[in-house]
């Protein structure tokens, strides 16, 4: 259940800003893209790609890159989506806009929270919040990363099975949200939260406050046509009822999910129906069916591990010239700092030498008005 739950936290790297004067033909055609993210990710990043070669603004192309980040993130393809969301890290750091610095940063603790690497999400997570400080109470985008940022620390803490702290993150995070005042932007983040929510609930055995959240879960994913959210939120509700032993309506469910999921290409979504309509079937005498859904599962399993592990050596690769940069940045400034030492040893000592020099000239002179004057 855990692995199924990763791939929701992604969703928060599709909220990109819009940037004012933008061309109406590139704000059609993101708006379009984003659109497809979830349900049909190639045609987003087909868009996108045209895109890119054609923008030459800074907070534009960023936008792009989040946007293509996502995309693979909907197919499971980590290590490209990590590729473009360095890609717009490293692009942002070309701008003075703290909005746009902070939503990468977030997004980027998000893909790390993905990978499972908690103590580098938590640190860009504590990066992102001291430009989150400097922006103004009111702006709607801090109301946004504020939310995103309590989301992903609360998916963290339900990761380290602390659904407690967990929820208490969730609820700052659906009341950030809330605040918005244009809700339509924010649906399928809080379908996000809310199926998190959902099962923070399950494993604290509260069924019936599970259930609501999953209902709440699904009906944002419908308002923005989300139907993998939708689907995510039909499986969770599928898995209370397998628990209830009500093995023929989690199944109906089931089926249901799986095709609002057809054109997704979502590994861990496909991955997860899967298991649960093999132990479904299982429990329901059906070992044909087992069997053929059983295969699919550990199919889309597999293809999911090999995409993790290979996001995973591109992280190891780009943590690795991180600590080479900082290495060098810190020698660099090592030698500034013995070169400025000596610079200002040699003046203390010229200064020491100069001052010894005039007071060995002063008495001198006091020396020889004294002998004058025992002469006189």
């Amino acid at each position: 259940m855990k692995l199924i739950l990763k791939i929701l936290t992604g969703i928060f790297l599709s909220f990109c800003f819009e940037v004012s004067g933008q061309k109406i033909p590139f704000d059609s055609l993101m708006k379009k893209a984003r659109l497809e993210i979830y349900d049909n990710p190639d045609h987003a990043i087909i868009t996108a790609k045209s895109l890119l070669g054609q923008e030459q603004n800074i907070q534009q192309q960023i936008s792009i890159y989040q946007l293509l980040s996502t995309a693979h993130i909907a197919k499971r393809d980590f290590d490209r989506s990590l590729q473009y969301l360095l890609k717009a890290k490293e692009t942002a750091e070309k701008t003075n806009d703290l909005k746009i610095r902070t939503s990468v940063l977030i997004s980027a603790a998000i893909q790390y929270q993905q990978m499972e690497l908690f103590s580098k999400s938590l640190e860009t997570l504590n990066e992102a919040d001291l430009y989150l400080k400097k922006l103004p109470d009111d702006l709607p985008e801090k109301r946004i990363e504020t939310a995103r940022s309590y989301a992903i620390r609360g998916m963290i803490y339900k990761s380290q099975s602390n659904p407690e702290i967990a929820l208490e993150k969730f609820l700052i995070s659906i009341r950030n949200f809330e605040k918005i005042q244009h809700k339509q932007t924010t649906y399928s983040n809080m379908s996000v939260v809310y199926y998190n929510i959902g099962y923070c609930y399950l494993h604290l055995n509260q069924l019936e406050k599970a259930h609501q959240a999953l209902i709440r879960s699904a009906e944002y994913a419908r308002k923005n046509k989300a139907k993998s959210l939708e689907a995510f939120a039909l499986k969770g509700m599928a898995e209370m009822y397998k628990q209830k032993k009500e093995n023929e309506t989690a199944l109906e469910l089931l089926i249901k999910a799986e095709d609002l999921s057809k054109n997704t290409g979502d590994l861990t979504l496909n991955e997860g129906i899967y298991k649960e309509m093999s132990e479904n079937y299982l429990a329901m005498g059906k070992p044909d069916l087992y069997q053929k859904y059983s295969r699919k599962y550990f199919e889309m399993r597999f293809q999911r591990e090999q995409n993790e592990l290979s996001s995973i050596n591109h992280s190891i690769n780009e943590h690795n010239r991180e600590t080479l940069l900082k290495s060098s940045k810190m020698k660099t400034r090592f030698h500034y700092l013995t070169v400025i030492i000596l610079i200002s040893a040699v003046l203390i000592i010229a200064l020491l030498f100069a001052l010894i020099f005039k007071i060995k000239k002063q008495n001198n002179q006091y020396k020889r008005k004294i002998q004058g004057l025992i002469r006189f």
